[in-house]
């Protein structure tokens, strides 16, 4: 059933931001129904390879992109373009709890789908709407992709390896950060707004904006630049107040080194057999390790190619000092840790395949999230929810597919 099995989501989203946001209220329980574009659906269900494969071996319509973010969910095909469209989403809106969208702002009042419009047939809907640069100010209609808003909301001027070292320059994260931070923003507001209707009946409008959320998760570093008035600088794997505190190459792979005191500093160096380092006046303090990271690192770093990460991970986890490697996706789907907590899920789909989906990381006593439903296929349930939800009879669903609204 789940903790939200009592609401519906009528989900206008595509690509990543918005179908995480109702990807994860689907996880609690909540009826789902995905509106895609008939023959074409959500933009990710084309950005492949790699796409699920059926047992044979064949490809499937469905990318692993797509499949990432539109677990438990219902698909229904409907053309907003045409007045029939708009009246079955106007519909599907006056039978839901809540709208998920992100067309460029303004975008569907032309449709009559804003929530002006919605809330005359829903008086007490929360609406969400998902754009790059929010529904205000000068950049309101921009197109917000997450690349671009991590360069713009400050993220790549503190992520990657410092300007005056080789590889030194901006980076972006390896995921796309800015839509999935936005997408869990999202369900935190939909789920405030939520808790607000139910105590006075009351819907509301949300307008959420990747770049504002870019800007608010900097966290500590924008309180560090409003305090001090100095942007941060880049520091690649570097920690820019504790040495050695980084991530060092080992002969066959990468680990990560956490010093934190000097005490921890002599264990680690006693156990790469440079022991005369801890008592070097450079480097028996932090202080003095910071000062003079310049000499220290390369040492450290020389030390460390000398062992696998293996070896060094037994070493310093014996000898207490904070460590771990840097997994591969291999290795991370095989790691004890990972497997004990049932990260991964496999789900049956209709081509006969197995989708492998990572879980929810949520764990709840009562209500936990679950994956119970593969990601759709395009218009899965377009015939289940208009007889179902809206009481459409054959005739009219087969005149609607007929002039191709849905």
């Amino acid at each position: 059933m789940g903790a939200l099995s009592h609401i519906r989501v009528l989900d206008l989203t595509r690509v990543l931001a918005g179908p995480w946001c109702a990807q994860t209220l689907a996880d609690f329980g909540a009826d789902v129904i995905k509106i895609e574009r008939p023959g074409a659906g959500d933009d990710t269900r084309h950005w492949g390879p790699p796409y699920l494969k059926t047992p044979d071996g064949a490809d499937t319509q469905e990318a692993a992109y797509y499949l990432a973010a539109n677990r438990n969910k219902r698909s229904v095909t409907v053309d907003i373009a045409t007045p029939e469209g708009q009246k079955i989403v106007r519909e599907l809106a006056a039978q839901s709890d809540v709208v998920l969208e992100n067309y460029k702002a303004g975008q569907l009042k032309k449709y009559g789908l804003d929530y002006a419009s919605l809330k005359e047939v829903k008086p007490d809907l929360v609406y969400c709407s998902i754009t790059g640069f929010g529904q205000t100010g000068p950049h309101a209609q921009r197109a917000g992709y997450d690349f671009i808003v991590q360069g713009i909301g400050g993220f790549m001027s503190i992520t990657g390896e410092r300007d005056d070292l080789p590889g030194g320059g901006p980076q972006k994260a390896g995921v796309a950060i800015a839509d999935l931070m936005t997408g869990m923003y999202s369900t935190v507001a939909v789920l405030a707004a939520l808790a607000h209707r139910d105590r006075t009946g009351v819907g509301q409008y949300i307008d959420m904006a990747l770049l504002d959320v870019q800007v608010a998760m900097l966290a500590n570093m924008n309180a560090n630049f409003l305090a001090s008035g100095a942007p941060p600088m880049r520091w690649g794997n570097a920690h820019p107040n504790i040495v050695p505190y980084q991530a060092f190459q080992t002969s066959d792979s990468w680990i990560i080194v956490a010093v934190g005191n000097d005490g921890q500093f002599r264990k680690f160096v006693e156990a790469g057999n440079r022991t005369e380092l801890a008592d070097d006046v450079r480097f028996a303090t932090n202080p003095e390790r910071v000062r003079h990271r310049e000499v220290l690192v390369p040492i450290i770093a020389e030390m460390v190619r000398t062992r696998s990460k293996h070896e060094w991970i037994e070493r310093l986890e014996a000898a207490g000092v904070p460590c771990g490697p840097i997994n591969n996706l291999a290795e991370v789907f095989e790691h004890e840790q990972v497997v004990a907590r049932g990260m991964q899920v496999d789900l049956p789909h209709p081509s006969g395949a197995t989708v492998k989906l990572v879980r929810n990381p949520i764990r709840m006593s009562e209500t936990p999230p679950q994956a119970h439903s593969h990601p759709p296929t395009l218009g899965e349930h377009t015939d289940n929810v208009l007889r179902r939800v809206l009481g459409y009879d054959d005739e009219t669903i087969a005149a609607l597919r007929g002039r191709s609204v849905i």
